[in-house]
């Protein structure tokens, strides 16, 4: 008996070691990941700010710079080292997915790094030039509450001056090397900035602040602000945008690409691999997503043929997509607010619905706007996430350059993905969680989060929408266009096709305007991968949904299976098929 004491006494206290080994193990990662969340923040102030991390307000990063670049490298190694010192057995299953994210997040940020990605610090599609402006409306992410809010944003503008000084230095250096933006790309770049250079500072959007001064500002207060804002503005931002569109204009555009993609660039294939695999979190070539994205297309044209037959359109499937782009019944609108106040029908038809599929559910508010004047004629629909404090609602933002060739074709399923259940829900709920590491809850991966919002636009039944056939084809058309992207970025960046190209292809399989369809190429190609996230995040979370639902039969429950889908925030696909995979055999 004593023999046998002595045996439990030792398994017990072994046990209570180890045990103490993992909480020792715990507290140290806890502290890594927050420092890890803290310099990433330092290294990227504008991400802090739209993350509400105010202590970097008055900050701007110079992201193009070598000196830059080294500060990113040495954060990499710093990181590398942190986590050697981890075995991820003795964490909790939470931190091993923080561990695997971070070792994940090291990995593509150093291939990146090796890539003279910094000699195209511009595009017409996003970026600080248009991030700032947005800011300085005074209802996006920078906050506008007190009289050091002002002076910040002042600051971080005086920084901005400079920071267009350096993009020319660098958009020079890339004219040298031959690493330069498409024409067609450069031409956007030139009237986004000369069409900044307003003549009456009310106008300019950098002015924009000042409109929404709080009351509460005394008189003097307001008058201060006001002639420091009108002078950076006058004498800082307006010169400098008039120097960065003559500098576009004259020096630039002559020497801007002929070809598309970015496979033309020396060292494009290479780069574009590693994009593919920092947009999608896994491994496939830019050859397996091309026939993907061909078989996803004749799939999605075999559904639109059978809503073709059920509305009686006489004829093929081009002229009927054609007939749909330009038919007046889905043109009704005469003001931008009827727009706007279509989306709110559509929220409020789906709001007893979605309480059968969604056990978790978001705290942060939530509006529909107008996008902003100044970019509304590139932009795409859009969310902007709320602040994780509830203080700044989250926005799903709808652009209405001409309201009159307003088609509400589509208006269901983009409200379902970039609004609820889509970006809102997944950003809101990954901000508001009570368990995730800093880090994670202010992440972002395209493949989860895209094909997250992708995923929820086939949901329109389950939540009491598509019952208009033309709103089901407006579905099918959204993810023939997400498919179309597998096919032409995959093309643009690796098979040489051109633009015009391009657009044909899509023309021939989606019901969108030749307008539109010429800006989301044109998107591609400024921004080489991104596109492919959407599809292959989708195909993912359908294929795990279908998994659980065959192997758990009627135990199978769509909101355990939503929850567990969201409740961890963005992931890398696999560490997201090894969740649902665990979650199910817990239940099998």
């Amino acid at each position: 008996m004593k023999k046998q004491y002595f045996f439990l006494a030792f398994f017990a206290a072994l046990l209570l070691f180890s045990n103490c080994k993992k909480n020792d193990a715990s507290i140290d990662f806890k502290l890594v990941t927050k420092n890890y969340f803290d310099d990433k923040n330092e290294l990227n102030p504008l991400d802090a700010t739209q993350n509400g991390q105010s202590q970097f307000d008055d900050q701007l990063q110079f992201e193009m710079t070598d000196s830059y670049r080294k500060k990113q490298a040495a954060f990499l190694l710093k990181y590398e080292k942190e986590l050697q010192k981890f075995d991820p057995k003795n964490l909790s299953e939470e931190e091993q997915n923080s561990f695997e994210i971070i070792k994940w997040e090291l990995m593509i940020n150093k291939e990146m790094l090796q890539q003279p990605t910094n000699l195209l610090p511009l595009h017409q599609f996003s970026g600080t030039h248009l991030t700032l402006a947005q800011f300085a409306g005074g209802t996006s992410a920078q906050p506008f509450k007190t009289e050091n809010d002002y002076n910040k944003f002042a600051k971080r503008l005086e920084l901005y001056s400079v920071w267009i000084d350096s993009a020319i230095v660098y958009l020079k250096k890339g004219i040298n090397q031959k690493v330069v933006l498409p024409k067609a790309l450069t031409e956007k770049l030139i009237s986004q900035f000369a069409e900044m250079e307003s003549q009456k500072i009310e106008d300019n959007p950098f002015y924009g602040a000042i409109k929404v001064m709080p009351s509460s500002f005394s008189e003097n207060s307001k008058k201060e602000i006001t002639a420091k804002y009108s002078a950076i503005i006058n004498q800082k931002i307006v010169p400098q945008y008039h120097k960065m569109a003559l500098f576009l204009k004259n020096e630039y555009l002559p020497s801007s690409r002929a070809e598309s993609g970015i496979g033309s660039l020396s060292f494009g294939p290479k780069l574009y691999q590693s994009l593919i695999k920092q947009w999608t979190t896994t491994d496939l070539t830019a050859a397996e997503i091309h026939e993907l994205g061909l078989k996803e297309v004749a799939r999605l044209n075999a559904e639109m043929e059978k809503v073709k037959t059920q509305l009686g359109f006489k004829g093929n499937l081009i002229y009927f997509l054609n007939d749909v782009r330009n038919k007046p019944a889905l043109k009704p609108f005469h003001k931008p607010e009827e727009v706007i106040a279509n989306f709110e029908k559509i929220y409020a038809r789906i709001k007893p619905n979605v309480d059968k599929l969604f056990a978790l559910q978001p705290k942060t508010k939530f509006e529909i706007r107008r996008t902003e004047s100044f970019r509304e004629k590139t932009a795409s629909a859009e969310y902007m996430q709320g602040a994780a404090d509830g203080s700044r609602p989250g926005i799903f933002y709808v652009p209405i350059p001409d309201v009159t060739n307003y088609n509400v074709l589509e208006d269901e399923d983009l409200f379902l993905h970039e609004a609820i259940p889509g970006h809102h829900f997944q950003i809101s709920l990954q901000q508001e969680s009570t368990t995730l590491p800093d880090f994670r809850k202010f992440n972002w991966f395209g493949a989860y989060g895209e094909g997250w919002a992708l995923y929820c636009e086939s949901l329109g039944k389950e939540l009491g929408l598509y019952q208009d056939p033309y709103q089901y084809l407006g579905m099918l058309n959204d993810e023939m266009h997400r498919a179309i992207r597998l096919v032409v970025d995959t093309g643009i960046h690796s098979k040489g096709w051109t633009r015009e190209q391009a657009i044909a292809y899509s023309l021939n399989n989606e019901a969108e305007t030749e307008a539109n369809i010429t800006a989301e190429i044109e998107r591609y190609m400024a921004i080489p991968g991104q596109a492919l996230s959407y599809k292959i995040g989708q195909l993912k979370i359908l294929d795990l949904r279908h998994k659980a639902e065959t192997k758990l039969g009627k135990r199978f429950d769509i909101k355990q299976f939503h929850q567990k889908v969201l409740e961890s925030g963005v992931m890398p696909l696999a560490l997201l098929e090894k969740k649902i995979n665990n979650w199910i055999d817990s239940i099998k």
